[in-house]
């Protein structure tokens, strides 16, 4: 776990709008028009708050807020105008509450938990040990103003930690909760580095942990090879989905790979494209091979086909 000190997010994106195409045929929440995103220190999950009353806040305040776990040390992210109604689809389904700003106490408590910290995961280890467990410890977290301790976990399967919760409770003497995730929440909540060098995304930037398929990766023209294009998670990075609808967008503007296309007075047949360079590479008869921009081809909507002007 990080401290208070230490940068969680990457980018500055105070007063950016919400903007979801994807909200058709959903009911709407009952939401003000005005929000404020705040990311949680601890599993650095993001959650919409009404924006508060009589209290000013900024951008990377540190304030103490509601969460689906309990009261606890919160970042402002951000301010937004929900505009239209689409917006107010947007991933919010439940919208939280800012309690305080944080004082000099809360992150003297904040900082004591996360001490504290490093014994709960050391009983707890041994504890799933002793009751040999298929499961493995990804965090704990003690709650700011309430007498509870949170396990993060992984499990290939449902895990019965029944025995497991009543040993830890008869050691912490408070409540015990403990949460099941999956490998890229995992990922979310430790953090690292990824092959670019750059904190993860999940980690990073967003919580919103978006569908990712190897269809990505291949209109990309990206290799195939697993250990390329996989996360230290295990799971396809999350970045190739951050340029697939530029690539889905483009690629009408090009004749398919395969396809024939005519000149005046031969056909060629599309070998490859690049869309970053703009580049169109063709093969014709007798084993010729080039290399065009795209600017020398166009659709022909009378003969249906792609024409190459050879120039």
């Amino acid at each position: 776990m990080k401290k208070l000190d230490e940068d969680i997010i990457d980018e500055d994106i105070f007063k950016e709008d919400i903007v979801d195409d994807h909200g058709e045929g959903l009911d709407i929440p009952d939401l003000p028009e005005k929000l404020i995103k705040i990311k949680f220190l601890h599993s650095n999950e993001t959650e919409f708050c009404e924006y508060p009353q009589g209290m000013e806040v900024n951008h990377r305040d540190i304030v103490v807020a509601t969460g689906k776990y309990g009261k606890d040390l919160a970042m402002i992210l951000g301010s937004y105008l929900l505009r239209s109604e689409k917006e107010k689809i947007a991933g919010i389904r439940a919208v939280q509450s800012i309690l305080r700003k944080a004082t000099p106490e809360d992150i003297e408590k904040h900082e004591h938990n996360l001490e504290k910290t490093r014994e709960a995961l050391r009983i707890c280890r041994e504890k799933i040990s002793n009751h040999k467990l298929d499961m493995k410890l990804v965090s704990a977290h003690y709650l700011l103003e309430e007498p509870k301790v949170l396990f993060f976990f992984t499990a290939d399967a449902r895990v019965d930690f029944r025995e497991l919760v009543k040993d830890l409770v008869s050691v912490f003497r408070m409540r015990i909760e403990l949460r099941q995730i999956g490998v890229r929440d995992e990922s979310r909540v430790i953090g690292g580095l990824g092959v670019c060098g750059r904190d993860f995304c999940c980690h990073g930037l967003t919580d919103k942990l978006n569908p990712v398929s190897i269809k990505m990766a291949k209109d990309q023209n990206l290799s195939l090879n697993s250990m390329k294009i996989s996360g230290p998670c295990g799971r396809l990075l999350c970045c190739l989905s951050y340029e697939y609808d530029f690539y889905q967008s483009e690629r009408k503007k090009y004749p398919s790979e395969g396809m024939r296309v005519y000149s005046s007075d031969k056909y060629y047949r599309v070998s490859e494209i690049n869309l970053l360079t703009k580049m169109i590479k063709l093969e014709g008869p007798e084993g010729v091979s080039l290399s065009a921009p795209l600017s020398r081809f166009e659709y022909d909507q009378k003969r249906s086909g792609w024409r190459f002007n050879e120039g």
